[in-house]
């Protein structure tokens, strides 16, 4: 009897890497492949959506006018990596924004952009900052007006930033706006999201923006926006 019961002491003490062993011990695995990711370095897609945009980078800014009134005048545009913000457009921004303070002419940013730029990682973060910054002493300190247009698709960083930071914020009609997108607000949350949930006209009923004006009809209302604030043409006595 005790052989008996010292043999079922010692089955029970068996180590679990022999159970494994046993268990397995027929298989024969393989190792797992490392799966490489090859991408375009990003200086050479620069290059390329520099020749097939003919732009320098994803906005172009200035001064001009419009029906005679002085402004000051960003335009974001998608086909350049898809509008991303990194730090040539934050800079880019930040000074149409001190010159348009310095010069006193009211402000529009046309927005389109998927938001930060990936590539350059907490360098286009930054450009949040800085831009929203450069926006509180012109609003602020200045007392100066800014229109925000929102083309679509406007996400991301620039959702966060100087996309909703307008005095008045225009809203094109069927525009996507949001900060995260649809797809990874679902995956992240394990939630559906109703489809067109995150377009102009739903949003405008939550009060996000102020109008929602078609293309066609931007020039007039903006101008009556700008008189309305005290801009008017240079040739107006």
């Amino acid at each position: 009897m005790e052989e008996n019961q010292e043999g079922d002491r010692q089955e029970e003490l068996r180590d679990p890497m022999e159970e494994e062993e046993d268990l397995f011990g027929e298989f024969e695995f393989e190792e797992e492949e490392e799966i490489v990711f090859e991408e375009e370095p990003y200086e050479d897609r620069l290059v390329f959506y520099q020749k097939e945009t003919g732009l320098t980078e994803a906005i172009q800014t200035g001064t001009g006018q419009l029906n005679g009134i002085p402004v000051a005048i960003g335009v974001m545009d998608f086909r350049f990596i898809g509008g991303s913000m990194g730090s040539v457009v934050g800079e880019k921004i930040t000074r149409l924004i001190e010159s348009a303070t310095n010069q006193f002419l009211p402000l529009i940013i046309v927005c389109a952009s998927g938001g930060a730029r990936m590539q350059e990682g907490g360098v286009s973060l930054i450009q949040m900052a800085k831009i929203s910054c450069a926006l509180y002493d012109y609003q602020v300190n200045k007392k100066l007006f800014y229109i925000s247009i929102l083309a679509s698709p406007t996400t991301g960083g620039v959702t966060a930033s100087f996309g909703t930071l307008g005095d008045i914020i225009i809203a094109e009609p069927d525009a996507y706006i949001a900060f995260a997108g649809k797809r990874v607000i679902e995956q992240t949350l394990n939630i559906t999201v109703p489809e067109g949930s995150q377009e102009a006209e739903p949003l405008f009923e939550k009060g996000i923006f102020d109008p929602i004006i078609p293309r066609n009809f931007l020039k007039h209302v903006i101008t009556e926006l700008f008189q309305f604030h005290g801009f008017f043409p240079l040739n107006q006595k």
